[in-house]
């Protein structure tokens, strides 16, 4: 007799709940695999609405199912119904670091909290680099937690592989990820390999530090200009970050190195002095979690809240106090961007040098 497979192929064997997450391709469900019983998630994608992006969510969904590391979320199975493509994935009770912070934690979380959340985070990427991949986003966003302070890197729709039919190659020079964590070199039509992810891991340590990333505030283009232009961001001398002892602005430091061959690599970052402050998954319950309200209503509670800001901003924007531009993941308004970089120092030249990466596509 066959074996019958845990997670059930087909719709008609889950039970779709609230509402906990949403992306730009993407919306995630907390639900219940029927025959089980068991609460899974489930990312629900629209070929239709999304047909640009197929290649992006195959891959994905492929990678997720593949992958095998205890720090990386894998998928229990995927399939398809009607024009949507269902991934049923463990449910991650807690959301992401970054939910975690909005909800309730908006200035940043405590320096062991850090160091636990980002040890883990490391593992992950470690794994992910010695098969030859880049994951090219990560962020507190694809930090998930579960309820007993497990950790989990997420979100594998921008990853890319460094081998091509068994051959290395040298890099990769596709422009993608997040703006605010995205590191020069992929900004600058430059081959870049794993040490881009170093990078991106330097910034989402100063996000948990702070509660946002650095630049988080400011247009596409200025976010773009301050990171290729000035001077890495770090953690300062003032009251904000004088808590934040000398270990952690190091490892941020040799993180956040223009050049990447002078960034250390994941296994070698994993042997930094900040990491000894790391704690256990059970320190992480018991500071972060025990008065955490449930994915479902603080997801809902966030959602209600941000989109009075939208609707705020949209106002703003009809009444020509804001300029008109998109921020969300790979999404570009190129005509936006180059109105910002008209009103920066040398701005339209440095745009129209930076054009063919803004407005490629990678699949």
């Amino acid at each position: 007799m066959e074996k019958q497979q845990k997670y059930p192929l087909g719709a008609e064997h889950y039970y779709l709940f609230e509402e906990i997450g949403s992306g730009a391709t993407a919306t995630i469900y907390r639900a219940v695999c029927i025959p089980t019983q068991e609460t899974v998630a489930i990312k629900v994608l629209d070929f239709e609405k999304e047909k640009s992006e197929f290649c992006k969510i195959a891959h994905e969904a492929q990678t997720m199912t593949l992958m095998d590391q205890p720090n990386l979320l894998k998928a229990h199975c995927s399939f398809v119904t009607d024009h949507y493509l269902w991934v049923v994935m463990p449910f991650m009770a807690a959301g992401s670091c970054q939910h975690i912070m909005k909800s309730s934690f908006p200035d940043g979380f405590q320096e062991a909290v850090i160091a636990t959340i980002l040890r883990e985070v490391l593992k992950g990427l470690v794994n992910i680099h010695q098969h030859g991949d880049i994951h090219r986003d990560v962020k507190a966003g694809n930090i998930l937690m579960d309820s007993r302070g497990a950790i989990k890197l997420c979100d594998f729709g921008a990853s890319a592989s460094l081998f091509d039919e068994g051959k290395r190659l040298h890099g990769r020079n596709t422009f993608t990820g997040t703006f605010c964590w995205m590191a020069p070199e992929v900004m600058q039509e430059e081959e870049y390999d794993f040490k881009a992810d170093i990078w991106s891991f330097g910034i989402t340590a100063m996000e948990l530090a702070h509660g946002h990333a650095p630049y988080s505030g400011f247009p596409p283009m200025k976010i773009l200009m301050n990171i290729i232009r000035d001077a890495p961001p770090s953690l300062d001398h003032s009251e904000r970050d004088k808590k934040f002892s000398k270990s952690f602005r190091k490892m941020i430091e040799v993180c956040l190195q223009k050049q990447p061959h002078e960034r250390p690599s994941a296994q070698k970052l994993l042997k930094h002095p900040f990491f000894k402050k790391a704690r256990s998954s059970e320190y992480l319950t018991r500071t972060l979690l025990k008065e955490l309200p449930s994915l479902g209503d603080s997801a809902k509670e966030l959602k209600i809240k941000e989109d009075v800001v939208i609707q705020k901003k949209l106002a703003e924007v009809e009444r020509g106090e804001l300029p008109r531009y998109r921020m969300s993941g790979w999404n570009f308004d190129v005509e936006a961007i180059k109105t910002q970089a008209s009103q920066l120092p040398d701005g339209e030249e440095e745009v129209e040098r930076l054009l063919p990466s803004l407005i490629s596509s990678s699949c």
